[in-house]
């Protein structure tokens, strides 16, 4: 690793600043850990693209995504916790204390870890994506769908997850379209079966999402689709196919309240991927089995989305944002006493 070590050899590092971060900022700072928690590329992570929360504890009248964020903030820096903007570009396991090298070439040394990075939602680049990310374009239907009672909305993608989003919206939403690009899903068996089954859920094959219509204030009140009998019609209109299959591409207008994305979630470990920590197929951090923030290599600790692919919620993140400081402040207790009994087994120069 290249650039100018920091002397300073903080107790615990915290890689990520959404609401597993913040909650583990909480309790080591509680504890006198003194943590540095390095915000990353999008402080706050995926919340905040979330304008209202219904279901965080706590809130009964709900409260918007990045008022939850600054407050989990403001709590932190309350009880000593050190943020920093920083990205971990690599990291150096092998040895200790830990060492991570930020993007502007810093290095930050740590005892303990907890990687706190989330995951970030794939979108599929419809134009109005970016300004309605929030406003009625959503990647969580457990998150959002209460919203949309009595609405038309359309599920984007072909897998698990898409059947999922679809299923929990169905009971909401007065109609459920999934837009596929391909005529053939991708989901297991019974998940798609399910899907089919739901007297609310119908499939737009061989269809993509081109653009997304409607304002901040208004929300989502539209959407154009492009299908074409073969599928995959954006690569066709985007003219990597021959030019009889463009003409081919049709293109529709269609009424709705509501678009969730679900065409999956890509962990952010990129940074952990030439080390001793163990991923899954699917590049989330995994951890030991039981009821532990522990992962395979001690001292370092997982949290929140990034070691979760099932539950991916705010409540559940601060959950094991907390767990993840309660164990490594014990993993540190432990380090001390050791290193303290070693001292006095060794003998004292005459």
């Amino acid at each position: 690793m290249s650039g100018d070590s920091n002397a300073t050899v903080r107790d615990v590092v915290i890689v990520g600043s959404g609401v597993a971060g913040l909650s583990a900022a909480v309790y080591a700072a509680r504890a006198d850990l003194d943590p540095l928690v390095l915000e990353g590329p999008e402080p706050g992570g995926q919340l905040t693209l979330t304008t209202d929360v219904e279901n965080y504890l706590g809130f009964p009248e709900g409260v918007g995504g990045m008022e939850l964020i600054q407050r989990g903030k403001e709590q932190a820096e309350r009880f000593g916790a050190d943020f920093r903007h920083g990205t971990v570009e690599d990291a150096e396991l092998e040895d200790r204390p830990f060492e991570l090298e930020l993007a502007n070439g810093d290095l930050v040394r740590t005892r303990a870890l907890i990687v706190a990075t989330g995951a970030s939602a794939r979108w599929v680049g419809a134009d109005g994506e970016d300004e309605l990310m929030g406003y009625g374009v959503s990647t969580c239907a457990t998150c959002d769908g209460a919203f949309h009672r009595g609405d038309d909305v359309l599920v984007i993608g072909g897998g698990d997850s898409a059947m999922e989003e679809a299923l929990f919206l169905a009971k909401f939403a007065d109609s459920v379209t999934v837009v596929h690009r391909r005529d053939e899903l991708r989901a297991s068996e019974v998940m798609a079966q399910r899907a089919r089954d739901h007297e609310k859920i119908a499939f737009r094959w061989n269809a993509e999402l081109l653009e997304i219509h409607g304002s901040r204030d208004d929300g989502v009140t539209g959407a154009t689709l492009v299908s074409h009998p073969d599928g995959h019609p954006m690569e066709k209109l985007e003219g990597s196919a021959a030019p009889e299959a463009t003409t081919e591409v049709k293109r529709e207008t269609v009424d709705v309240g509501g678009i969730f994305y679900g065409v999956g979630h890509v962990p952010n470990t990129d940074f952990l991927e030439d080390t001793a920590i163990e991923l899954d197929d699917s590049g989330h951090l995994e951890t030991r089995e039981g009821m532990t923030t522990e992962t395979a290599l001690e001292g370092v600790f997982g949290a929140g989305d990034v070691m979760d692919p099932d539950y991916r919620q705010a409540v559940t993140s601060a959950g094991t944002g907390s767990m993840a400081a309660l164990d490594a402040e014990a993993w540190l207790e432990a380090q001390a006493v050791r290193s303290a009994s070693r001292a006095l087994a060794e003998p004292t120069a005459q």
